[in-house]
């Protein structure tokens, strides 16, 4: 604050008075951001356009008749993913959810392989067999997707045990969603875990429904995180539309694990802006609920922080979303020129025991 000293000029003597002029505070820079360039700080921005543009163009594409079967958006939840995964090292792992689209991206996904997957073509990463709720690229260490609630979650246990015996510093993050948090495989891979302090981040998105039964009716607690204490481990909750906020959970959680303190619970509290899924007629939630939300946009919430900050432009913003409309397009096309699976090779790559 400035401070100014006036004369007042009356019959009386003269007299000063202060007088405070507020100026306007600068705007407070995140401490997550002291370990990120602002190159990195861009990328995140731009993996957070990239997810939005694919769901949005993959629901196009659904609307045209180009992918068969459903899928399931995270559109307004892409801080969430790219906070988490800009903790992680190419050696580390995650496993997803049904709704695993950003994960994907947000782990090094190429767009262009993932169209081709939901057109159910030779080039897709599961050779057009998995589609979008099956979606792996272990070259990034990506585990793959899981149509099964909570069915991830004690793979990433398994996964982190591994990691341990091998004595290796990876870190495995499990996605999951809030109605995963009641499902029996949550107790027992937390519990186990914790036992065993293995190098594991879970990571809820609550997102406030699981399917059309919100949160607040399906779970006892208030937050999921407190869940943590349970098992001895340590539970935050996070703005899931901030990146900063998850970035920092994110960070904290991968180093406590990489030195051998065990693992973590997240809560990222977020929204998806679309239905459970292509077939929800959304009409459990007020237009009213979804427009609060929208408000709170997390892309657009990132590029004013970032212009307030001087880590970005208006110019490079306009940049980075044609550099994502060109990627989207030459993705779709790639995608559509990509051969077929021939019928004699029908059961090809599928296994049962």
């Amino acid at each position: 604050m400035a401070v100014q000293e006036m004369k007042l000029r009356e019959k009386s003597a003269p007299a000063r008075v202060r007088v405070v002029v507020e100026e306007a505070a600068p705007p407070m820079m995140p401490v997550i951001y002291r370990r990120l360039s602002a190159e990195s700080l861009r990328q995140a921005l731009r993996k957070m356009l990239l997810i939005r543009r694919f769901e949005e163009s993959a629901e196009d594409a659904y609307m045209r008749g180009l992918v068969h079967g459903t899928m399931h958006l995270s559109i307004g939840q892409e801080a969430s993913a790219v906070g988490i995964c800009a903790a992680l090292d190419p050696t580390d792992y995650m496993t997803s959810t049904h709704r695993g689209h950003g994960h994907c991206i947000a782990k090094g996904a190429q767009v262009s392989r993932m169209f081709a997957e939901f057109f159910g073509k030779e080039d897709g990463y599961c050779r057009g067999r998995g589609g979008s709720m099956h979606i792996a690229d272990v070259s990034t260490g990506n585990l793959g997707a899981n149509g099964i609630v909570g069915g991830g979650i004690p793979i990433a246990v398994g996964v982190a045990l591994s990691m341990k015996r091998q004595k290796r510093s990876s870190v495995v993050v499990s996605f999951f969603g809030d109605g995963a948090n009641n499902e029996g495989a949550f107790h027992e891979a937390l519990n186990m875990a914790s036992i065993w302090k293995l190098p594991v981040i879970f990571v809820c998105e609550n997102n406030g429904y699981g399917m059309s039964t919100s949160s607040d009716r399906s779970t006892a607690v208030k937050d999921v995180a407190q869940r943590a204490s349970a098992y001895a481990m340590a539970g935050r909750i996070v703005d899931g539309n901030d990146f900063a906020e998850v970035a920092q959970a994110a960070f904290d959680a991968v180093e406590r694990a990489r030195q051998g303190g065990g693992p973590s619970l997240i809560e990222s509290k977020t929204y998806r802006i679309r239905g459970h899924s292509r077939s929800d007629r959304n009409r459990y939630r007020t237009k009213e609920e979804i427009e609060a939300w929208l408000a709170r946009d997390p892309i657009g919430a990132f590029e004013r922080q970032l212009l307030r900050l001087g880590f970005i432009t208006t110019a490079d913003i306009d940049a980075i979303r044609a550099d994502v409309e060109r990627e989207i397009e030459e993705a779709i096309a790639f995608a559509k020129a990509s051969p077929a699976p021939s019928i004699e090779e029908l059961t090809r790559y599928v296994y049962s025991d």
